[in-house]
């Protein structure tokens, strides 16, 4: 598990880094990937100094910055391009662009995607083992919830905007920085350019996280060198951020879609780590044998669908769905296999 996040962690840093080139291509005329490599750059090197610690305090500013910059952007960007009228009169002949039932973004299907990968991302769970009590845990992760409620639309509605505004811009790491520098009095542009810069940088900090406490902790610590101390740990940790933050920005410059690698680390956080989690949790005959089945079942599965159809499933059997339908299947197979093994036992 550690070994398939790791991979996947990466995927979604790219996908950070991705975002952080195209906001300095816009604003500061930067090639995109001398963007990609300064994003990867900062982002590696205040990590690599701070720790956690480092990246809860930056988070901290970063999330004021968001929520003002977006509150100011939201309500000037909607008045300069008509109203709601105009983003509702978008595409009106288009109805999959409206379809809230598509099989993949945006749609709802999409949630098989984000919604179990969200519940048991390490990303949240190592921050909230990070907490210092019980109370931050529920404070913290209420006011997240509430954030992310509040603000989710935020994105969305202005890239319609944009849409309205700019309907020949084709690169999706443009649209945001594009509205906000040309649909806005430059002082706000700037704020809200700012939010957009924190929300990449505070979730890449994030992701950073997952990659050193995975390779360091659960790989090296737990199978390499288990007598291992902690300042040896943490010069892996240190090591292994510098080692990711650089194969993120080779694999953003490589990819350079967004919905691509995020959809990679979310599919395959849903279909391995999400039922063995789950199980082991609440269901109290789940063994390794049956976390083992549904880690092997659900990557199987949901890697023959992406290849086999390109990624696009069939119809609302998107390869997350897919993979996570085999991934309980397997693990209620091998759970029904013992118990029948423990039931021929107590009889003979």
């Amino acid at each position: 598990m550690s070994a398939l996040l790791w991979i996947g962690s990466l995927a979604i840093l790219a996908a950070q880094l991705i975002a952080l080139g195209g906001i300095l291509n816009v604003v500061a005329g930067l090639p995109f990937a001398t963007g990609c490599a300064l994003g990867g750059l900062v982002i590696t090197v205040y990590y690599t100094a701070g720790g956690l610690l480092t990246a809860a305090w930056i988070n901290v500013i970063q999330l004021i910055v968001k929520l003002g910059g977006f509150a100011l952007a939201l309500p000037l960007v909607l008045h300069r391009v008509g109203g709601w009228d105009a983003i509702a009169a978008l595409q009106p002949g288009d109805a999959a662009y409206w379809s809230f039932t598509g099989a993949g973004p945006p749609g709802v299907m999409y949630l098989v995607t984000l919604g179990p990968a969200f519940i048991v991302s390490p990303g949240l769970l190592q921050k909230i083992f990070g907490a210092r009590d019980d109370r931050a845990v529920r404070v913290g992760v209420g006011l997240n919830a509430l954030g992310l409620f509040l603000y989710a639309a935020v994105p969305v509605v202005l890239g319609m905007a944009a849409r309205v505004m700019f309907p020949s811009l084709a690169d999706q790491t443009r649209v945001l920085p594009t509205i906000l520098m040309n649909a806005l009095p430059p002082i706000v542009g700037s704020i809200g350019l700012a939010a957009v810069f924190s929300a990449e940088v505070s979730a890449a900090d994030a992701v950073l996280f997952m990659l050193t406490t995975s390779l360091s902790q659960d790989l090296y610590k737990r199978f390499i060198n288990p007598a291992a101390g902690d300042a040896r740990v943490l010069r892996v940790a240190r090591l292994t951020t510098v080692v990711s933050g650089t194969l993120s920005v080779g694999l953003a410059i490589v990819s350079r879609s967004i919905v691509d690698t995020l959809t990679i680390f979310y599919t395959l956080l849903t279909v391995s780590f999400f039922v063995p989690m789950l199980a082991g949790l609440y269901v109290a005959r789940a063994r390794t044998p049956h976390a083992l089945a549904a880690i092997a079942a659900g990557v199987t599965a949901a890697l023959v669908v992406q290849l086999t159809t390109g990624g696009q499933g069939w119809g609302l059997l998107t390869p997350s769905l897919v993979g996570l339908a085999a991934a309980i299947a397997a693990f209620l197979v091998v759970l029904f296999l013992h118990r029948e093994t423990r039931k021929r036992r107590a009889e003979t």
